[in-house]
């Protein structure tokens, strides 16, 4: 486990957007062995819900567009996928 201070000095260099973009990029990149492409669009249709939630005091409007973007694409990814 990290201590609580290290979390917290990451924190402060970046904004929460960018936090959810790395943890959004974590996540499709940790599915990828997966090789489902349900999981990856799950895994999009939820990040997408996640930026649109997101209050928009702490991050800046691109990442309600991104939200947006992710919310069309994960259906897409969904109804497209085989397995």
């Amino acid at each position: 486990m990290l201590p609580l201070q290290v979390i917290d000095s990451f924190l402060l260099n970046y904004n929460i957007g960018q936090a959810l973009l790395l943890a959004f990029v974590l996540a499709t990149v940790g599915a990828l062995p997966l090789k489902s492409t349900k999981i990856i669009a799950a895994n999009t249709i939820l990040f997408g819900v996640i930026f649109i939630l997101t209050p928009q005091a702490l991050v800046p409007t691109h990442y309600l567009f991104l939200g947006i973007a992710l919310l069309v694409v994960g259906p897409l990814l969904w109804t497209t996928s085989k397995n």
